[in-house]
């Protein structure tokens, strides 16, 4: 019976079992969708990942992104990670591969460059496949309910809670605590009340809304810690979220009202699950909007074998 190779690693994090665990099948030639999704399913992972030959031959690989819910168009982690993978691997489906790697995906090109420390591949940055684009608001007290808040603990001061994609779309939430944070939890019926308010917009299809939910460090403006909500996806909580944070990045980076320069945010995001994770996001605005969206982390491999399937 054929077999798939995979390997899994923990992403947005420099400890193992920690951060957000991936599984990426290294050459899933001969896969179909059905088999894609089920063996996502079947690793119940957040995502896992499916290298496939490029459609262009300048590109590395295209790659396919499941969540158990089914497939998205782009993914921060699963980016991160199988750059990660692939460049610690030295090849892809028989090419040999360096730092700088491109990625056909159904929302884009997505560039990842290899992270390097003392020689070693230790992670990836990714460029986001698009820049930011800010698209509906939400009723704060609509919002506070998915998340188990009262209406007081959503911060309205910067932006009302509102939808922004840099590839995947997200509901961006702000919080007035780390205390209000730390108590959410995920409410199903009132993420469906919502969904059914909301339209199709830019930032994406609403059948797997998930919810951003963040708060700033009182004196480190710039460090945020955050919990991701989507219990569309199968995914009642999500332990990295590199899209969403990338997407804050540049939701705030527009926002920010500077004419040039780069916003730099730490997201810490998994606390409360018990996986941390760190996530360095830079966004870049040049001529008053953000033009570029850089998404980083590390990694750590956990486990490699294969999958029987067929």
């Amino acid at each position: 019976m054929p077999r798939f190779a995979f390997e899994t690693v923990d992403v947005f994090t420099d400890t193992r079992f920690g951060g957000n665990p991936l599984a990426v099948i290294t050459d899933a030639r001969g896969l179909d969708d059905a088999t894609m999704l089920a063996i996502t399913r079947e690793f119940n992972y957040s995502e896992t990942t499916f290298v496939l030959p490029p459609d262009d031959p300048a590109n590395t690989a295209r790659v396919r992104i499941f969540t158990p819910g089914g497939e998205v168009p782009f993914a921060g982690h699963p980016n991160v990670g199988t750059g990660y993978v692939l460049a610690r691997q030295g090849h892809v489906l028989g090419r040999p591969v360096g730092d700088d790697l491109r990625f056909e995906e159904k929302a884009g090109l997505v560039a990842v460059t290899a992270l390097r420390d003392g020689g070693e591949v230790v992670g990836g940055i990714i460029r986001a496949p698009h820049a930011p684009i800010l698209c509906q608001e939400v009723d704060p007290a609509i919002v506070a309910a998915c998340a188990s808040l009262g209406a007081s603990e959503v911060v309205t001061t910067n932006h009302r809670p509102i939808r922004a994609s840099v590839g995947l779309g997200f509901l961006f939430v702000e919080v007035a605590s780390l205390a209000a944070l730390a108590g959410a939890s995920a409410d199903a019926a009132a993420f469906t009340a919502l969904r059914d308010t909301l339209v199709a917009d830019g930032c994406g299809p609403i059948e797997f809304l998930g919810g951003y939910f963040y708060t700033r460090y009182p004196d480190q403006p710039n460090r945020i810690r955050a919990r991701m909500f989507s219990p569309f996806d199968g995914i009642i909580e999500d332990p990295a979220t590199g899209s969403a944070a990338g997407a804050l990045g540049g939701l705030l980076g527009t926002l920010s009202g500077s004419e040039s320069g780069a916003l730099d945010l730490t997201i810490e995001q998994g606390v409360e699950m018990g996986r941390p994770s760190l996530i360095e996001v830079s966004a870049h605005r040049e001529g008053g909007s953000v033009r570029e969206v850089l998404i980083a982390g590390r990694c750590v491999p956990v486990m490699d074998g294969s999958v029987i399937a067929g």
